[in-house]
């Protein structure tokens, strides 16, 4: 037995055992050389106990050789063999009394004979065998060998015994052979009692056994699996019962206990901590894995029997993905980003029920901070952009996203100023109201979407803006920002936080700033009721994957199309390719294919085109038609489906605007799209027949903004088919809801054999309404 306290921890540094120290949060467990996976009972047996689960069991195989083909190290602790051997012996002993029946006909005593019951020890030396040759056959398959290991408590009480173990394995990892340890459970001792888990480690079951080898073996990383998710607020299924996602030691409480396990002979325990403060596995189970941290080893419960996750909980937990419950001794200094999500939504809804002018005024004084601390902003603005020159990793158009200035500053104040006014009649403006009968009255409000995720790369004008946003459309706002921007982002953070502390609302903005993942926060589906992206295409494809049953408000690229039709202008065309191309190439409003009408070829404005396109030093590539008009002709482009976000363009040839319209549907992201021409006629059929976001006639498409639209500021631009489309600015973050007022109305009242009573009358709307939400 080992003791898990410091001072034995001290001695055993002094004896020449080396402890690292555990990882402190999940991403870093991808760097996990050393691996050892527990296998509960649970997760190896069927559930009537009699059987291994194989389906599970190969999913498990699998995952374990892939991650050692890796490169990396593992080692499995295996239940089963109790199992397994009940099986088979159950299944010899209905066949000897077959033939002892069969033997002995008409001797009624031998006819009613029962199973009698199996001792665990025997049937484990029964199904030893059996579970290893099963697991051997499944390694082969990826032609991975392995080598079993049978142990005791004994064998850790001689330090021979226990070196020689130790050198056993090391030997049979240097080989690339994964070791597969278990209880010699056919010659286990008699349980002992509870107490001498008290300030010691003791081998009486495989939670134990895996603790005790991974620290022996100093593993990075022990992956606990039993038939549970992991540690829980409450007991699981009960209304409040939440998933602890990361446990750390000081938080540990008394616990009570419960039943022991269906299977196996360890042990496993279900237990409820004092007033519902924690749900855990076992009392061996969490000791020993908080005795596996104490020593150097990270450890993760999961639940191995849940047969969504079942193929790949193992992976999935080396990766860093937020599954089951990850062991830290490290406690971050602020909340959660559930905790972050929770507050927000509280906050939020007294926002919400603010009067539309304090919320306004919220905002205009938002707008003088940012003119009257420009300074303050400045100043840790520009310690983030040196950073970023001095990594070299942004490009141009990133380092010029990432600054800030004062002019910058001013127009922000401006555009805040904008929504501060909007935000007079928005949440709770009566959009319909219609009296169903006398005395009942029906009406359809504006109400805030709730809480909303916004994720913004190296754009730190993005935070004022959203933030206002939010307040004028009472939603609570979470906000994840590049980490290029970490000194602004703050500091903007903070002052909005302190202009929101006025009504005590300061909890309604919360700057996501742990080290939380984007695709972490996208799984919080029961809390976040909308996500924007802003940023690169790239991003908001990776934030659609990984949003979990929360709706995406974004678009995945901006390929925008300028069509000059035969009758255009030559002073417009010029203008507006080079606004379109040249003014802000990375920007999604750019222009990135432009479509030119077969007969401009033939006439100087074409050439005049590509003059001003060379002059400012824009790239063309051909679209296959274009291409054959040409003998030498520009680089072909690769696709007809790029988005270049460059001083880059395609350039293609139509017959006529209606092939440009089908040209635009078939390779276009539904973004923005320009028609040229001064046929008023054709400009009409255009506008009408091309479903984008945004259309145009005669302007550039960098008018796709909110700025320019008149919104204030925008969210971002929107290509999906509801809700909101193009930019997205305070509307776009309201959705409604139906009030109906009655004076003691019934369904029965309302209509007469299927007949309605009444004719709906629709009544004037009205102003807003403070307090609605």
């Amino acid at each position: 037995m080992w003791c898990y306290g410091p001072a034995c921890l001290k001695a055993r540094a002094a004896t020449g055992r080396a402890h690292s120290s555990s990882f402190t949060h999940r991403k870093e467990l991808r760097h996990a050389k050393r691996i050892v996976v527990k296998l509960g009972s649970a997760v190896v047996t069927r559930g009537d106990e009699c059987g291994l689960a194989l389906g599970r069991l190969a999913s498990i195989v699998e995952q374990v050789a892939m991650l050692q083909n890796q490169g990396r190290e593992m080692m499995i602790v295996t239940s089963g063999a109790v199992a397994f051997g009940k099986q088979r012996l159950k299944h010899e002993i209905l066949l000897s009394q077959s033939v002892r029946q069969a033997l002995h006909t008409g001797h009624s005593q031998l006819k009613d004979m029962s199973l009698p019951l199996l001792e665990a020890r025997a049937c484990a030396a029964a199904g030893q065998s059996g579970l290893m040759a099963l697991y051997e056959a499944m390694f082969t398959q990826y032609s991975t060998c392995t080598a079993q290991v049978l142990v005791t408590n004994l064998d850790f009480h001689d330090d021979q015994k226990r070196q020689n173990l130790s050198s056993t394995l090391q030997e049979l990892l240097r080989m690339n052979i994964v070791p597969i340890i278990n209880t010699n459970d056919a010659v286990v001792p008699p349980p002992e009692p509870d107490s001498d888990l008290q300030g010691v480690i003791s081998i009486k079951d495989n939670d134990s056994l895996a603790a005790r080898l991974a620290v022996e073996m100093k593993a990075d990383l022990l992956v606990a699996l039993s038939d549970v998710e992991g540690l829980y607020n409450s007991p699981p299924g009960t209304d409040d019962s939440k998933l602890i996602d990361t446990f750390y030691p000081g938080d540990q409480q008394s616990i009570t206990y419960g039943t022991k396990s269906r299977v196996g002979i360890g042990g496993m325990e279900a237990k409820v901590c004092p007033h519902l403060k924690y749900v855990l596995f076992t009392s061996k189970s969490v000791k020993a894995a908080l005795w596996a941290l104490q020593g150097g080893t990270s450890v993760v419960f999961a639940n191995g029997t849940n047969p969504k996750a079942t193929g790949h909980v193992i992976t999935d937990i080396v990766e860093g993905k937020k599954v089951g419950t990850f062991f830290s001794e490290t406690k971050p200094a602020g909340p959660s980003m559930e905790q972050q999500t929770q507050m927000a939504r509280d906050s939020g809804r007294r926002l919400a029920a603010l009067h539309p002018q304090q919320r306004s005024e919220i905002i205009c004084h938002l707008a003088d901070v940012l003119t009257e601390r420009k300074d303050e902003i400045l100043a840790a603005n520009k310690i983030d952009v040196d950073q970023a020159v001095v990594s070299g990793l942004l490009s141009q158009a990133t380092l010029k996203r990432l600054s800030l200035s004062p002019s910058k500053l001013s127009s922000l104040a401006v555009g805040l100023r904008q929504i501060a006014s909007a935000a007079q009649d928005s949440v709770g403006r009566v959009l319909r109201r219609t009296r169903l009968a006398p005395n009942l009255e029906l009406e359809q409000i504006t109400v805030p979407i709730g809480v909303l995720l916004v994720i913004f790369e190296a754009r730190p004008d993005c935070l004022p803006q959203v933030s206002a946003l939010a307040v004028a459309s009472g939603n609570a706002l979470l906000l994840k920002g590049g980490k290029e921007a970490n000194n602004t982002n703050r500091v903007l953070h903070q002052l909005t936080q302190e202009v929101l502390s006025v009504h005590g609302l300061q909890e309604a903005v919360q700057l996501v700033s742990t080290r939380e993942e984007v695709k972490d926060l996208c799984r919080l589906d029961t809390v976040i009721d909308l996500i924007i992206p802003r940023g690169s295409s790239q991003l908001v494809r990776d934030i659609q994957r990984a949003a979990r049953g929360i709706p995406v408000m974004g678009h995945s690229e901006g390929i925008c199309h300028v069509y000059v039709d035969v009758e255009a202008s030559v002073d417009k065309v010029m203008k507006i390719i080079r606004d379109s191309k040249c003014d802000y190439p990375a920007a999604c409003n750019a222009m990135e294919t432009l479509l030119i009408h077969q007969d401009v070829l033939k006439t100087p404005l074409f050439d005049q085109i590509t003059d001003m396109l060379r002059t400012e030093r824009v790239k063309i590539h051909a679209g296959p038609r274009f291409a054959s008009y040409l003998k030498f002709s520009p680089s072909e482009a690769k696709s007809l489906r790029t988005e270049y976000g460059d001083l880059e363009c395609c350039m293609e040839v139509v017959g006529n605007m209606l092939e440009a319209v089908d040209h635009i549907h078939k390779y276009g992201s539904s973004h923005t799209d320009v028609i040229i021409t001064e046929n008023e006629e054709t400009a009409e059929q255009f506008l009408q027949q091309l479903d984008s976001a945004c259309v145009f006639w005669n302007a550039s498409s960098r008018f796709a903004d909110g700025y320019r639209f008149g919104l204030g500021a925008e969210v971002g631009i929107s290509t999906a088919r509801i809700h909101a489309r193009g930019p997205v600015g305070l509307d776009g973050l309201l959705t409604t809801k139906w009030i109906l007022r009655g004076d003691g109305h019934t369904a029965a009242d309302f209509s007469e054999g299927g007949t309605m009573k009444y004719v709906h009358e629709i009544l004037p709307t009205g102003q807003p309404v403070a307090g609605h939400m």
